[in-house]
């Protein structure tokens, strides 16, 4: 692979992060709170760590499966919704291209647009009245745009391996250490894990950072004491 087929794939691979963030952030919190309760109550009510990392790693697949569908397919969906309303929406800017451009008139009145600007877009959407629509799609905000121009299949698979590689982390201690020292691992691996999630979930979206990391081993915190508590009473 040459220099720039290097590059230019970096640089897709950095993008594809970007677009994907949010499914990528959601997918690690998913993995680590679901399977790390899960572990907890498996430690807490087995007695042999080859049990543990059965349970903790059949878990980790099946929930990856499942995150990886239900992204692919809430995305779909949302395109599927917003591609039948944006056809809704042209055919009734069509049946009635004035009231269309005096609504969008209307609305715009409150933006502060002096008079001259309001007149000079009338005239335009009288001229091409499907612009009302290009006009407010991009007035919707860039956010749906991102969300479209990446595949589905690529969410998905950002998700699957963020939600993945966050599961097995509570899991893996199972693999290489007996259960007595695997058991203290897997714990502060954990938290190592939560702690690193937090300080990314700050940092995404501009958040406190000792607030969105405490909050963050909070909720996983609550999942494992859950997890530990059902074990302790079915053992």
């Amino acid at each position: 692979m040459s220099e720039t087929n290097k590059l230019s794939f970096g640089c897709r691979i950095k993008e594809s992060i970007r677009d994907c963030s949010g499914e990528i952030v959601f997918g690690m919190s998913d993995g680590v709170v679901s399977i790390f309760g899960l572990v907890a109550g498996m430690v807490a009510g087995a007695q042999s760590g080859n049990v543990i990392l059965l349970a903790g790693a059949t878990a980790a697949i099946a929930a990856t499966v499942s995150m990886m569908a239900g992204v692919f397919l809430d995305i779909e969906s949302e395109r599927d919704e917003a591609r039948v309303e944006a056809r809704e929406r042209a055919a009734e800017i069509q049946r009635d291209p004035q009231l269309a451009v005096n609504k969008l008139i209307s609305d715009l009145k409150g933006t502060g647009l002096s008079g001259t600007s309001l007149d000079a877009i009338r005239e335009d959407m009288k001229a091409n009245p499907l612009a009302i629509q290009k006009f407010e799609d991009a007035v919707a905000g860039e956010e749906e745009t991102l969300a479209q121009k990446t595949s589905p299949v690529i969410h998905a698979c950002w998700m699957g391996i963020a939600d993945f590689i966050a599961a097995m982390t509570p899991v893996v201690p199972f693999i290489f250490l007996p259960l007595a020292q695997a058991k203290i691992v897997f714990i502060f691996g954990t938290v190592i894990l939560l702690i690193l999630l937090g300080i990314g979930r700050a940092k995404l979206g501009e958040r406190p950072m000792f607030r969105t990391v405490l909050e963050t081993v909070a909720i996983a915190a609550t999942a494992a004491i859950a997890g530990a508590l059902v074990g302790l009473m079915i053992s």
